[in-house]
């Protein structure tokens, strides 16, 4: 490959997969956004998980939601379960890793909430126990993934699957998921939808 064709081959790539994503998911993208809306309207939290850069993203967008993107409002309750070191260092040391996320889930998880599981491979251990917990407290499960959906095809409610299995494409395409969602969702929450 021609180093100087690197950077436009990555945006062009990058381009074509939002594209084709939008294409793909834009009717369920409203849908998403508005049975979250409605239940951290009724008082519900939304929890994200992830690890590594699924991890920033997490806080990224929890703080998004608990702040406010373009539209002054009340803050949207939300928590990125990755943003916790005594947690993050507590429950590996005493229980593995595996159970970072359910751990905490099992300790705030109410019915009404919304997880947000994000997960290149759709394989992460944690992430898929963490699912198991929401199913258990029929929470709302969101799961963002690659192309396959991993095993997360099974365990959320709503799978947005990124047709890629270049990571950097996949988790370009989950932040601007997570950008939109949270415009509409803010958007539905101050009543201009």
């Amino acid at each position: 490959m021609e180093f100087n064709r690197v950077a436009r081959m990555a945006f062009e790539e990058s381009m074509r997969v939002k594209s084709e994503f939008i294409d793909k998911y834009e009717e369920l993208i409203y849908e998403v956004a508005r049975k979250i809306a409605r239940r951290t309207g009724n008082g519900g939290t939304v929890y994200l998980m992830g690890n590594g850069g699924s991890a920033a993203d997490a806080a990224h967008l929890a703080a998004e939601l608990v702040g406010r993107l373009y539209l002054e409002r009340r803050p949207i309750r939300a928590v990125s379960l990755p943003s916790n070191d005594s947690i993050l260092t507590e429950i590996p040391n005493d229980f593995g890793y595996d159970q970072v996320f359910s751990r905490q889930l099992e300790a705030f998880l109410a019915e009404e909430d919304i997880v947000i599981a994000i997960s290149t491979s759709g394989q992460s251990t944690n992430i898929l126990r963490g699912l198991k917990v929401a199913i258990e407290r029929r929470s709302l499960r969101v799961g963002l993934t690659g192309k396959t959906g991993g095993e997360m095809l099974g365990l959320c409610d709503y799978l947005f699957k990124v047709d890629s299995t270049d990571i950097p494409r996949i988790q370009e395409t989950h932040i601007t998921l997570g950008h939109v969602l949270c415009q509409l969702i803010e958007a539905i929450t101050v009543g201009r939808e």
